[in-house]
């Protein structure tokens, strides 16, 4: 639980707090000032969480959710620069494509970017290996950061060998960036086509035909770091929250003292602390070695509801002004909103919870 921590998971936490309050409450955005937030996340010890060794004190789970947690609790700007590239599917691989492309990912020098999704009704994206080379075709419809991306790990069908993960630089010729998008919060997406894009077939991550648990590896890694986010972000609606109903209206009275304000408002807390317990449990369980394929879904899918729900409500409770495009809370709408598709829409995921639980028996309550 959250209040179960070691020495070093709430020095960790402290130091978080004041990282924020320092360096990222109302911070703008320019490209000098996210340069400094690098700089000083390294120094501060945060900026390698996202990359850990094989060595006994490398980060926890549990340790990212508290950093993440705690730094969403501030609702700040910059979050993203506080934390450096994780290796994703590029975790273990060794020579050439190591010293090519995970070692500058894992030192900022070039960006990555996940291609996963494809249009409706196309064929799936598909390679042939032709000597030293791969050849592959299709589309990718919804790549994050894509357009101003390095290189695209890129999940390819390959005749004869089935799903796998290939690395395709964005230079290639046959690469075509066919149209770069803005989603509701704010970030940036693309879509690519290849049309005989060759590749060195040692861009294949892995063994050939591996590339679907992998892919699925990636997506599920990121379900924790959604709830934790999530679960900062209520830390900090919720203190909002309190500091507008403990105020005065105009008649002098505090906005909080109508029941029906009241039953929100603790309706919202309610939720806050079953997702919390979600989170650390989930957390803990995975440094532990078990499998939280299942329990990951399951708080990733109770945290952004319950985000985009409170969210909500807020807007509700402190009324119009909440609105007005740049208020913290219309802000923050945007920015969760999405979350409920990110990684696996919440309808999909409750389904493979059911699968997870009827026909494979995993899973736990």
């Amino acid at each position: 639980m959250p209040e179960s921590l070691t020495v070093e998971l709430t020095e960790l936490r402290d130091t978080c707090q004041a990282f924020a309050s320092t360096y990222l409450v109302g911070s703008d955005s320019s490209a000098e000032t996210r340069a400094q937030i690098r700089a000083a996340a390294k120094s501060a010890g945060l900026f390698g969480l996202t990359q850990p060794t094989q060595q006994d004190n490398a980060p926890t789970q549990l340790a990212l959710c508290v950093a993440r947690e705690t730094l969403a609790a501030a609702n700040p700007n910059n979050m993203d620069s506080v934390f450096g590239p994780s290796a994703g599917v590029l975790g273990g691989v060794t020579g050439a494509l190591a010293q090519s492309h995970l070692e500058p990912l894992l030192a900022g020098d070039k960006r990555a970017s996940f291609g996963f999704t494809e249009p409706d009704n196309v064929q799936p994206t598909h390679g042939q290996i032709t000597g030293e080379q791969l050849i592959v075709n299709g589309q990718k419809s919804y790549v994050t950061g894509g357009a101003d991306a390095d290189f695209i790990n890129c999940l390819v069908h390959i005749e004869g060998r089935g799903p796998s993960m290939v690395v395709i630089d964005t230079n290639k010729d046959g690469v075509i960036l066919e149209k770069k998008f803005v989603s509701l919060d704010g970030s940036h997406h693309a879509a690519f086509r290849f049309e005989n894009v060759s590749v060195p077939s040692h861009h294949i991550i892995g063994e050939p035909g591996q590339g679907l648990p992998k892919a699925m590896r990636q997506i599920g890694d990121t379900r924790l770091l959604f709830a934790a986010q999530a679960s900062g972000y209520m830390l900090w609606t919720l203190e909002l929250l309190k500091a507008h109903l403990t105020s005065a209206d105009k008649s002098g009275e505090a906005r909080g003292n109508k029941d029906v304000v009241r039953w929100h408002y603790a309706n919202l807390r309610i939720k806050a602390f079953a997702a919390r317990s979600m989170l650390y449990r989930t957390a803990r369980l995975a440094d532990e070695g078990e499998n939280i394929v299942n329990e990951a879904m399951a708080c990733k899918v109770f945290a952004t509801e319950t985000i985009g729900e409170m969210v909500d409500t807020a807007i509700q409770l402190v009324g119009g002004v909440a609105l007005v495009e740049d208020h913290p809370l219309a802000i923050l709408y945007r920015k969760v909103r999405g979350w409920r598709l990110a990684e696996g829409a919440s309808d999909v995921l409750r389904l493979n919870i059911g699968r997870g639980i009827l026909e494979l028996d995993r899973g736990r309550i």
